[in-house]
């Protein structure tokens, strides 16, 4: 028996046609995009067809609205910073939520050591943001909203349209962080009229180290990176072809069995939140029971130690996360959690599970099992866990 991963937040593996499609680039296209000769025609060709593939996956009707970066996280400080800087004219408030990933949050806060002042919004005990709560923090000095469109500890979606809507009417600009969501829910651009859109490509079993920002077309923002005019002048330096003609066949691919995916992902998440009353007592499923991805789920489990339950997980081959893997090997309780009000101990004792197209029935009864005995082991020796209880 293999490893069961229930970890594809953190890493996927490639398809076999994403594969294929890279090492034939690797074989066959060594040319730069940005070059004016016979070299470089068939690499900006390559360029270009992966851009509309990926334009497509998120309904761009425009491909070159869509910047490649070098992942999610590039894409974040790019949208932030890049709307920041080229509007300081206007403001320099910043509103947000309690539930940002870490980019946003340091983006912010490098931000914040620049004089831009940053408001945020709390969110309810699913991980929700109040659309009326964003619209009560804009003020005239207001010139971005960024609300994440998926949370990636917890699940919940966000209310995207509604809160775009607002931003709207009020002439802000309004950027979604949806690394997490692109290629694993529909996520349409033109539905929810955001201005910009952050995204990466492993999360739909693209390469890592590549992805991408939508820019909406008359969106004021500023490169990050200075140099030359790649990316329709939105991004200096020369594009990483071949990562990026991989993440434009994992677009395809996701958007050919969006669907198809989307109900395996609820089969195994179902049957894991279902029967997980018969292993374990005493825990939260964090998150929106709805309005979540379809991939994950949260489970703050009370008197033990997340970290503790996850090497003891690995130890039988099976291999699962407490936090995004961004934030992993940190000491503090996740912000995430707290917001939610889950108190410290809690927060501490949290799994997050994200399921692949990989994984089958089997995978779930197998982790149940041995979460069971790896829960009695860890509570047995828990200062925390009531004695009576213990009875």
């Amino acid at each position: 028996m293999g490893i069961i991963n229930l970890d594809h937040l953190s890493a996927n593996p490639l398809l076999p046609e994403v594969q294929e499609a890279m090492v034939k680039a690797i074989k066959s296209n060594y040319g730069n995009p940005s070059s004016q000769h016979k070299i470089g025609d068939p690499a900006s060709e390559a360029l270009d067809g992966a851009r509309e593939s990926v334009a497509r996956l998120i309904n761009c009707v425009a491909p070159k609205e869509v910047v490649f970066t070098s992942g999610g996280t590039e894409s974040v400080n790019h949208a932030i910073k890049g709307a920041a800087f080229a509007n300081t004219k206007k403001g320099n408030q910043i509103v947000t939520s309690n539930i940002e990933h870490n980019a946003v949050l340091r983006s912010l806060r490098r931000l914040k050591m620049m004089d831009f002042k940053v408001t945020s919004v709390p969110v309810d005990q699913h991980g929700r943001v109040n659309p009326s709560d964003v619209e009560g923090a804009i003020t005239d000095k207001t010139i971005l909203v960024s609300i994440m469109h998926s949370n990636n500890e917890i699940g919940t979606l966000q209310p995207i349209k509604e809160i775009a809507q607002i931003t709207r009417d009020k002439g802000v600009l309004f950027h979604t962080d949806a690394v997490d969501s692109v290629g694993v829910v529909p996520v349409d651009v033109q539905e929810l009229e955001v201005d910009l859109l952050s995204f990466a490509s492993n999360p739909f079993y693209g390469p890592t180290g590549v992805g991408g920002l939508y820019i909406r077309r008359g969106t004021k923002i500023w490169p990050i990176l200075d140099g030359g005019v790649q990316e329709n002048n939105k991004r200096a330096g020369t594009e990483n072809l071949i990562g990026i003609i991989g993440m434009g066949v994992a677009a395809e691919l996701a958007l050919k069995h969006m669907d198809s995916r989307i109900s395996h992902y609820k089969r195994l998440k179902d049957k894991l939140i279902k029967e997980l009353p018969n292993f374990i007592t005493e825990y939260y499923v964090n998150g929106h029971p709805e309005l979540a991805l379809p991939n994950l789920v949260s489970v703050s489990i009370k008197y033990i130690e997340g970290e503790s339950i996850v090497l003891l997980l690995d130890e039988e081959d099976i291999a699962v996360s407490t936090r995004s893997a961004c934030a992993a090997g940190a000491l503090q309780a996740s912000h995430v959690l707290l917001s939610i009000g889950r108190d410290f101990a809690d927060a501490q004792g949290t799994l997050v599970v994200t399921f692949g197209i990989d994984n089958r029935e089997e995978d779930v009864e197998r982790f149940l099992v041995v979460l069971k005995d790896a829960v009695k082991t860890l509570r047995d020796i828990s200062p925390l866990y009531p004695k009576a209880a213990q009875a």
